[in-house]
C-alpha cells in the first residue's frame, strides 16, 4: 500500500523533485545517530540539523530537561522538514529514556566529551556497530548522568588554548569525518527499503498541496473497487 501511495503522489510532483529525492535517499543513513541533550540556544541547536541533514543523517534524537529545543527557521534553512526528529521531554530527566531507547535499538552510546578512556575522533571504530553521538550543552557540555552511562567516549584532538569547540562545530567536524569514512567502508549503513519508502512518502506529503485530502480520496477509491 505504502508503495501504492508513492506512486499516486509522485503525479503531482515535477520530475527533477522526485529524481532529487530518491538521489538524496541513497545517501541517507541511520547507522550514525546524533543526540543533543537540552540544548538551548536555538542558532545551534538549528546549525546541528543543518549539518546533520546535509552529511545524509536521518534521525536527530532531542533531549528537553530544563531547556526546551527550539529552531531557527534563518539557520536551519528548512532542513527539519527531512529529517526524522525524536523529542524526549516527558519526565523531569528524560536522558536516561533516551540511552535505552537507542540502546534497544542496538546504537552504542558515545559521549563527545574527553574523558580518561576516550578515542581520538581519527581512531573510531565505525564496524563495531551502529553509534548515537551525544552532544550537551554550550555552557556546561554533557550532564554526569549521560556521561556515566555512555559505552564509548569520542573527543576531537585539539592543539590550541581553548577547551572546546562551540556544539554546531564539534558536529560539524564530527559528522564530516565519520560519514565521510563510513562511505568508504563495507559496513551496510544505507536505509533498508521499508525505511526508504516511509521516508519517501513522508517527503511527498510535504511536498504536495493538501497531501491528507489526496490520499483520502486515493484510499476511498481504492476502497469502492
Amino acid at each position: 500500500m505504502k508503495e501504492e501511495l508513492i506512486d499516486y503522489l509522485k503525479q503531482f510532483v515535477f520530475d527533477r523533485r522526485i529524481e532529487l529525492f530518491e538521489n538524496v535517499i541513497q545517501n541517507r543513513t541511520k547507522y550514525i545517530t546524533v543526540v543533543l541533550e537540552d540544548i538551548f540556544q536555538a542558532h545551534n541547536a538549528s546549525a546541528v540539523l543543518r549539518t546533520a541533514e546535509c552529511f545524509g543523517i536521518q534521525d536527530v534524537h532531542i533531549i528537553e530537561n530544563r531547556n526546551q529545543y527550539t529552531i531557527s527557521p534563518d539557520v536551519a534553512l528548512g532542513s527539519s522538514k527531512w529529517i526524522n526528529l525524536k523529542k524526549y521531554n516527558k519526565h523531569e530527566n528524560n536522558t536516561l529514556t533516551a540511552i535505552n531507547a537507542l540502546k534497544e535499538k542496538g546504537y552504542r552510546i558515545v559521549a563527545t566529551t574527553p574523558h580518561s578512556n576516550d578515542t581520538d575522533l581519527e581512531n573510531f571504530d565505525l564496524t563495531k556497530g551502529k553509534a548515537a553521538l551525544f552532544f550537551g550543552t554550550e555552557q556546561y557540555g554533557l550532564s554526569q548522568l549521560m556521561i556515566n552511562h555512555a559505552d564509548e567516549y569520542l573527543k576531537i584532538p585539539m592543539h590550541g588554548f581553548t577547551e572546546s569547540f562551540n556544539i554546531s562545530v564539534s558536529a560539524a567536524i564530527i559528522l564530516h569525518h565519520l560519514t565521510h569514512k563510513l562511505r568508504q567502508t563495507n559496513i551496510d549503513w544505507k536505509l533498508t527499503e521499508p525505511e526508504r519508502n516511509e521516508i519517501l512518502f513522508q517527503w511527498l506529503k510535504r511536498s504536495v498541496k493538501k497531501s491528507d485530502m489526496l490520499i483520502e480520496k486515493f484510499l476511498s477509491q481504492k476502497n469502492d473497487i
